[in-house]
């Protein structure tokens, strides 16, 4: 089942292109997503199919329909969650390795939001929709450590908005390979999704701005053990950034061809501080999740 619209142009819309006046007149779809009903040919101006850049004209019968969308029920179960930090607005966990952060194709259970909705009931934001309640940002499945999760839309607000200006500090821990010339430095290069592999993000011209900040902690022989500081947060930064300059992180099968000795499951690496201010009280509050048991003994075997 669809949902049909339809409008009628008037003199004030007349020359605005089609995929503008849509946006402005319905402010629940994003122009991305108007710009992706266009090109299914989904949107009509007088019956027929047009292109998003269309100049509208007046009296143009603009008619579109939109797919229902069907959300699985996604169901509260009881997991085990490590919280490091909790009040009535905020919470935030330690994330364990293998968790998926949120609901999506082929994880509809045991993902953290399963495991929030049974430790929060309804006390969630909704801002994310059905399948993310409570998620404003996310770490990858296979990345350990600090995630904050917003009991309400107020704070996810507030929240979204400190991530949005790069205020939240977040700082990494992972283990690399190679030997790093220098005790520090900054990878300033643009990422996007990667032209041939849709899973992976690569460095791109013309991409979204992305910075990350490096220090190393400790070097031996074959690999380094650093801190990374995100200015910006894409999609994989770290990995992505480490790997374009040679050094990528130590178990990472999607960026790293390099072999490893070490039996691991993914990708070394740990989000262990989270400092952010207080969506209502905007007190600082910095939270510190321990190293996971298996990145701990990887620090001893290697001295």
């Amino acid at each position: 089942m669809m949902d049909a619209f339809r409008f009628q142009i008037t003199e004030e819309m007349e020359e605005e292109r089609i995929d503008k006046c849509m946006s402005m007149l319905i402010d629940s779809l994003s122009r991305s997503y108007i710009q992706k009903l266009i090109k299914e040919e989904s949107v009509m101006v007088n019956g027929k199919p047009v292109k998003g850049s269309y100049r509208l004209k007046v009296d143009d019968e603009v008619s579109f329909f939109l797919p229902k969308v069907i959300e699985p029920d996604i169901q509260p179960e009881n997991i085990p969650l490590e919280i490091l930090y909790e009040d009535t607005d905020v919470l935030v966990v330690n994330k364990p390795k293998g968790m998926v952060v949120h609901p999506a194709a082929g994880h509809f259970s045991g993902t953290l939001v399963n495991a929030l909705m049974y430790h929060c009931g309804q006390e969630l934001s909704g801002i994310n929709g059905v399948m993310r309640p409570g998620i404003v940002h996310r770490i990858d499945k296979d990345t350990t450590g600090s995630l904050l999760v917003c009991k309400n839309d107020m704070a996810h607000r507030e929240i979204a908005a400190q991530l949005k200006e790069h205020s939240i500090n977040r700082r990494y821990r992972a283990i690399c390979h190679g030997i790093l010339k220098e005790t520090e430095g900054t990878i300033n290069k643009p990422l996007g999704r990667h032209p041939a592999d849709r899973k992976k993000m690569a460095v791109r011209e013309g991409g979204k701005s992305a910075v990350t900040h490096y220090t190393v902690l400790q070097q031996f022989d074959k690999y380094a053990y650093i801190e990374c500081v995100l200015e910006t947060g894409r999609t994989h930064q770290i990995r992505v950034h480490m790997a374009s300059i040679g050094h990528p992180i130590l178990g990472d099968a999607l960026y790293c061809s390099l072999p490893s000795p070490y039996r691991l499951e993914g990708q070394t690496l740990h989000a262990k501080t989270l400092g952010f201010h207080h969506p209502k009280t905007k007190e600082y509050i910095e939270t510190d999740a321990p190293l996971p048991d298996y990145f701990a003994h990887l620090l001893e075997i290697m001295q």
